[in-house]
Order: C-alpha cells, then sequence, then structure tokens
C-alpha cells in the first residue's frame, strides 16, 4: 500500500467550511455535556435513575429510527438533512434558558429536549459520516478523521474547563446557550459549503426503490463482514458499560467526591488534553502496532475505569484526572483507526445504511446501560455500578481479539475494494 498523502485537505476549501461547522458544535456540546447533568442535580434534585433516564433519552432513538434513517440517508441529499438537524437542535437547547428565565424549568423539559435533540443527533450523525466520502476522495479519510478528531480534542481542552467557570458564574440554564449558537453558526457554515452534492441513484438491490430491500442490504454489509460486525460488537459493549458508569459518575464526583463544576470542568480538560495527544500520536502508534492492534489495545484499557473509586481514599483529582487521561489517549486511536477502516471497506452507495445499521447497535445499547445504570446506583450503589460498568468496558475487547481485526497490518487499498456487501478484510 502506498503511503498515504497528509496535508492535502489544508486547501481543500469545502471540507475547511465541513471542518469549521464540526469544530464549533464540538466546542459548543462541551458546554451542554457540562452543564445539563449538573443543572439536573444541583437546580432539580435529580437521582441516580432521573440522570440515567436523562442519559437514556438523547441516545434513545438511534436502536428506533437508526435503520429506517440510513435508507433515507442514502436515498437523500445528506447536507440539508445536517443544516435541518443543526437548526432543531439549536431551539431545543435555546428553549432550557428561556425556561429559566422565566422560572418555568423542569426535569421534565429537559428531558424533552433530550429526547427532541436525539431524534434531530440520529439524522444528523447518520447524513454526516456519509457525506464525508462524498464530499473528499478515500485516500485523504485517514487524514480527514484525524483532523476532525482534533477538532474534537481541541473542544474539549478548552470546553469544559471554560464551561465549568461560566457555569459558575452564570447558571447551567444560560450556560447551555453556547451550545445552541454554535449549532447555529455549524448550520451556516454547512450552507456555505459549495460543491454540489449528485442525487443519490437507486440503492434497492433489484434496481427498483424498495424500503425494506434497501434497508436489509446495510444490514447484511455489517453481519456479512467479519471485521464490521466484530468492531461494531466491540464499541457496543464499550457504550454499554461506559454509560452504566455515566448514569451514576457526575453524582460520583458531586456527592461523593464533592466536586464544584470549576474542579469537574477542569477533569474534562484533563481527559482532553489526552484526546489531543492521541490524536497526534494516531499515525504513530498505527505504524508502529498495525491496524489491528492499534484498534484492539485502546479497547481494552478502557477497564482502568474500574480504578475511579479509588479516589474517595485521597488524592482524588490525581487519580480520576490520571484515568481521564489515559482513556482520553486511548479513545482517538481507536475512533480514527476504526472509523476509517468503516468508511474505507464499504461502497460510497450504501455508507449511509452500514452507518446506520452500526450506529444503531453502537448507540442502541446506550440508553440501556444508562436506565441499567440509574437502576443499579439505586441498588448496588454509586461505586458498585462504576466497578461493573469499568469491567464491561474492558471486556468488550474480546469481540476484536480474531485474526478478522487484530492481525490486520495497514488499510485496505481503494483500488482493492469492490461494491458488494461481501467485502472481507
Amino acid at each position: 500500500m502506498k503511503s498515504l498523502s497528509y496535508g492535502r485537505l489544508w486547501s481543500h476549501r469545502d471540507f475547511n467550511r465541513l471542518w469549521l461547522s464540526d469544530t464549533v458544535s464540538q466546542i459548543g456540546n462541551q458546554f451542554t455535556n457540562l452543564a445539563l447533568p449538573i443543572l439536573a442535580v444541583l437546580n432539580l434534585h435529580a437521582g441516580a435513575f432521573e440522570i440515567g433516564l436523562l442519559m437514556a433519552l438523547q441516545t434513545l432513538f438511534f436502536p428506533i429510527l437508526g435503520l429506517f434513517v440510513g435508507v433515507w440517508a442514502d436515498r437523500l441529499r445528506k447536507r440539508p438533512i445536517m443544516v435541518v438537524c443543526n437548526l432543531g437542535r439549536m431551539a431545543g437547547l435555546a428553549s432550557i434558558p428561556l425556561a429559566f428565565v422565566l422560572s418555568t424549568l423542569t426535569l421534565y423539559q429537559l428531558y424533552a429536549v433530550a429526547a427532541v435533540n436525539g431524534v434531530f443527533t440520529v439524522f444528523f450523525e447518520i447524513a454526516y459520516q456519509s457525506y464525508l466520502p462524498v464530499l473528499i476522495d478515500r485516500e485523504d479519510l485517514v487524514e480527514e478523521n484525524s483532523k476532525l478528531q482534533t477538532s474534537a480534542s481541541g473542544a474539549q481542552v478548552v470546553g469544559p474547563a471554560l464551561a465549568g467557570f461560566i457555569y459558575q458564574l452564570v447558571g447551567g440554564a444560560i450556560t447551555i446557550t453556547v451550545d445552541a449558537i454554535g449549532y447555529l453558526i455549524s448550520a451556516l457554515s454547512l450552507i456555505s459549503i459549495r460543491k454540489p452534492e449528485a442525487k443519490p441513484e437507486s440503492n434497492s438491490p433489484t434496481g427498483h426503490p424498495d424500503f425494506l430491500e434497501e434497508m436489509k442490504e446495510g444490514i447484511q454489509i455489517v453481519f456479512d463482514n467479519p471485521t464490521l460486525w466484530r468492531i461494531t460488537a466491540c464499541t457496543a459493549t464499550s457504550n454499554f458499560g461506559s454509560a452504566i458508569v455515566g448514569a451514576v459518575f457526575v453524582i460520583f464526583l458531586l456527592n461523593i467526591l464533592s466536586f464544584s463544576p470549576v474542579l469537574i470542568g477542569l477533569l474534562g480538560t484533563v481527559g482532553a488534553v489526552g484526546f489531543l495527544l492521541g490524536t497526534v500520536v494516531t499515525p504513530i502508534v498505527t505504524k508502529r502496532l498495525g491496524l489491528g492492534m492499534a484498534i484492539a489495545i485502546p479497547a481494552g484499557i478502557t477497564v482502568i475505569n474500574m480504578a475511579a473509586p479509588l479516589a474517595i481514599y485521597g488524592h482524588a483529582f490525581l487519580i480520576v484526572g490520571t484515568i481521564g487521561l489515559i482513556t482520553g489517549i486511548m479513545l482517538p486511536i481507536y475512533n480514527i483507526n476504526q472509523v476509517s477502516l468503516r468508511q474505507t471497506i464499504v461502497p460510497d452507495r450504501i455508507q449511509g445504511r452500514m452507518n446506520a445499521t452500526v450506529r444503531t447497535i453502537n448507540w442502541g445499547t446506550m440508553p440501556v446501560g444508562a436506565i441499567i445504570g440509574g437502576t443499579l446506583g439505586i441498588t448496588v450503589g454509586v461505586i458498585g455500578t462504576i466497578l461493573i460498568g469499568g469491567a464491561l468496558q474492558g471486556a468488550a475487547v474480546l469481540w476484536i481479539v480474531s485474526k478478522h481485526v487484530i492481525h490486520l497490518k495497514e488499510m485496505p487499498k481503494s483500488d482493492e475494494l469492490k461494491d458488494s456487501a461481501s467485502v472481507k478484510c
């Protein structure tokens, strides 16, 4: 395989507009990610189950709508879908500070906003990942994913700490306004992209529009491909464990470790520094370890989250921060490689349905995990819940300790790919 040419996308004007759109929304997301659960706990007195339900509603609609949206995403132009979704999420988030100013904000409104934004996120995420191979050449996908992961890591470095300070100054509801503004800017940036997007051709295997047949093809390309389904199962299991931990982690930080919003924001920044480092070293790590090992090792290291309860015995910020730093480094190494691999081995015409199937499974475990985590938080306690969730995260690596994934040395060549659901790696 010839060496990939890094740096070509710096002069790709339309990609840079997409990159700006992604960067702005990523920064805004950090404000909501920090403010929403803290607002629910401190202002609306939410407990473990209520936080679990709030988290579940953010991802619930992937298993419900994901497969259907995948078919629509392959039938329609993707960019208009993304613009509408960003404007819809902007409106949903803007209702929170408005209700707060009017003294009408309730936990039920947070649930409603989480659900509505969750629906828009299903459409956006599937269209977004399917749009990238349309906008740029396949040879540039690794560079593209690296740049987008850099934006995500940069947003996480700046966002949490800044959000924590703003929360301390103006409260959670007003802090969420930053994210609403970010979605507006993101939508305008997407609108400014000039490259025309061709109208998708018929995606039915029979050549005639057939919704169920198109959906079936998207499912088959994942489950008939040993590489795709093992990566999907790994991510789904890890997300399940992560959601269990996430349902109680804010309560762990606020009520057991007595962290302030500012300290929680700084904790997020420490993890984000690790994310940035991971993004930078991904090409080096992948070259030295090989593609398969660069996916497997980060997946297994997430078991370190089981060590978080040690923070109750002292040096709390150091312990939790170190865990965040390590997992932050590992996450982009895993994501850049497995997403680029998926995008490389699947034909353009079925990208939407492949991503829909993968996201339906990956994100479908998250609302289940969040509800289970909230329930466990009541029954076995916060510490026990973190241990269970952390163990499940680490166990996810077992799915990809196989010749189909772990023995991969490099990305397949573009000219080796076939427009077939039976592509094997």
